[in-house]
């Protein structure tokens, strides 16, 4: 008798410890800031990529491996999606060689906007800031670019 007593009372214990700890770990909160932002890098990207054979060379590549770094940044915040780098509305393709380019840098200018807002979880600011960074370095490389057109 004593046994059945110990072994339903270790039992109850144990689902309180399993609820108790299922409570006190949040689930990683979805960000849309961060959403609207992965979305807007990707589009950029896309945008980029379709003027690569235009002529962008090199600062083009710069600022897509830049893109993809920032896209990283904010995966690593826990801040996924789940989409691929090919998941974006299409590309309007009679924007012309620096229509392009002009795209991409609206386009930062959102994400950039949408990252830098407050972080509730001090543990991601890094994150935000390295993805900031990055951003901001695309950006500088797409303006270095429509700059070599002109």
């Amino acid at each position: 008798m004593k046994l059945r007593f110990l072994v339903s009372l270790a039992a109850c214990f144990s689902v309180l410890l399993v609820a108790f700890v299922a409570q006190a770990t949040p689930a990683p909160q979805r960000h849309p800031a961060y959403l609207r932002a992965l979305s807007d890098l990707r589009l950029a990207r896309a945008h980029l990529e379709r003027a690569e054979p235009g002529g962008v060379g090199q600062h083009g590549k710069d600022a897509i491996e830049q893109i993809d770094k920032a896209i990283a940044e904010i995966k690593n915040a826990s801040i996924d999606d789940g989409k691929d780098l090919n998941d974006h509305p299409p590309v309007d393709t009679h924007l012309g060689e620096v229509g392009h380019l002009q795209k991409p840098l609206e386009l930062l200018d959102k994400a950039h906007v949408d990252v830098s807002r407050e972080e509730d979880n001090p543990a991601a600011v890094g994150l935000q800031q390295r993805a900031m960074g990055h951003i901001d370095k695309a950006h500088k490389h797409v303006q270095e670019a429509i700059d070599s057109l002109q």
